[in-house]
């Protein structure tokens, strides 16, 4: 897939078949979510990959808008290292462009995925740091659900002229 067609097309979805996800597959995605820029090569991103099918179904407790984790064949929890930053509060955008690269090759794979967040809701953050026993520094971002997509989503554009401005606002 063209990057630019990867871009205009990559929706969330939410609904998956049963087929399962190659290991390999995981790989080169979370490959292609460590390759995302950060704040001085700092890299400060861990990730939680969660395929236990009992453990995916007791998520859909974690949080209001994840029920679709049941059906998902695997998920991806994005997680900040503190102890890795260079630069205090950069996770957040670091982990973020992980998060980004990692959902554009899921798409890219034919996968689908959707972005559910975490940070910076202090419930859901503790709920998953106490389901994954994450250790104090790490933070968890966001939650990916993903498996072969059982829905087709319409790409439209968004691009919008009034949102530029050069030079000033």
């Amino acid at each position: 897939m063209e990057l630019m067609q990867a871009i205009h097309t990559r929706r969330s979805i939410r609904k998956y078949t049963d087929e399962p996800v190659p290991d390999e597959m995981i790989k080169e995605i979370l490959d292609a979510a460590m390759m995302a820029p950060s704040a001085g090569n700092a890299q400060p991103w861990q990730f939680v990959v969660v395929t236990e099918r009992e453990r995916l179904d007791a998520m859909a407790d974690l949080h209001p808008y994840l029920k679709m984790v049941t059906k998902a064949q695997v998920g991806i929890i994005v997680c900040g290292d503190l102890s890795k930053e260079k630069f205090a509060g950069y996770w957040v955008q670091d982990c973020s462009a992980a998060m980004q690269n990692l959902l554009l090759a899921a798409h890219g794979k034919g996968l689908g995925a959707v972005w559910t967040g975490i940070t910076p809701m202090e419930d859901r953050m503790s709920a998953f740091k106490t389901m994954f026993n994450m250790p104090e520094h790490i933070i968890p971002l966001g939650f990916v659900p993903m498996g072969w997509p059982a829905q087709e989503v319409k790409s439209t554009s968004r691009f919008d002229e009034s949102r530029i401005h050069y030079n000033t606002f």
